[in-house]
């Protein structure tokens, strides 16, 4: 059956997720990057350090660390107790365990948190949420985004779907959404419509292999281009 959850929960992937999930060149991470939907990962912090920083946004952003240290806490074993029931739909290769897992992500999300203040400030970190975005047209050469759409079909409508990867495909020359499951570990089912309204606007889109697997075949991204 696979996880489930009621609502969006802040849950964060590191930089060496994010390179993996994106199947990200060194000359992908030296473009200008939109990380939509966030949330608490370390992509940001990592590219940071990297000296390539890059503009996350998510509604998240307009609480303090504390406010969403607090709120990671309270969700924390939600969602490792909910793999721990469903061992089966995921790929214990590169995660030994449920509690490995967690102790991964919470590393992350706490490497987001010491860099939120500063980042916020520096204007690399950005309260804003699709389908509606403040930023202009091609802003950006590549905008990411990491477990939201399709991972939340069952919250998410196919309509809103549609207006949210027109709104990426508004602000960025590419688009790559990953996964393309949502959290039972099912093929979306919002995936085959929204491939073909964009190839009948006249997108350029491809379903590419990663290297990245958690979710058992939920190793595949989503690439749109003009």
């Amino acid at each position: 059956m696979g996880l489930k959850l009621d609502n969006v929960i802040p849950w964060g992937r590191s930089f060496e997720e994010y390179v993996r999930m994106f199947h990200l060149t060194p000359t992908d991470l030296q473009s200008s990057i939109l990380d939509c939907a966030g949330g608490p990962a370390s992509f940001n912090a990592g590219m940071y350090r990297r000296g390539h920083p890059v503009i996350s946004c998510d509604p998240i952003y307009q609480f303090t660390a504390a406010e969403i240290s607090q709120r990671i806490q309270d969700t924390y074993s939600t969602v490792v107790e909910g793999v721990r029931a469903n061992l089966g739909c995921y790929v214990w290769r590169d995660m030994e365990s449920p509690d490995r897992l967690g102790a991964v992500r919470m590393a992350a999300m706490e490497d987001f948190l010491a860099d939120l203040p500063r980042g916020f400030a520096e204007g690399r970190y950005r309260v804003a949420q699709l389908p509606d975005l403040p930023f202009g047209d091609r802003t950006f050469s590549l905008a990411l985004c990491s477990h939201l759409l399709f991972t939340y079909s069952d919250l998410l409508s196919a309509e809103f779907h549609w207006h949210a990867i027109r709104e990426l495909c508004r602000i960025a020359s590419q688009v790559r959404i990953f996964p393309l499951l949502d959290l039972a570990g099912e093929v979306s089912p919002h995936l085959k419509s929204v491939v073909q309204q964009l190839q009948g606007e006249g997108y350029q889109v491809a379903i590419e292999p990663v290297s990245y697997e958690f979710q058992k075949n939920g190793n595949q991204m989503l690439k749109i281009g003009h």
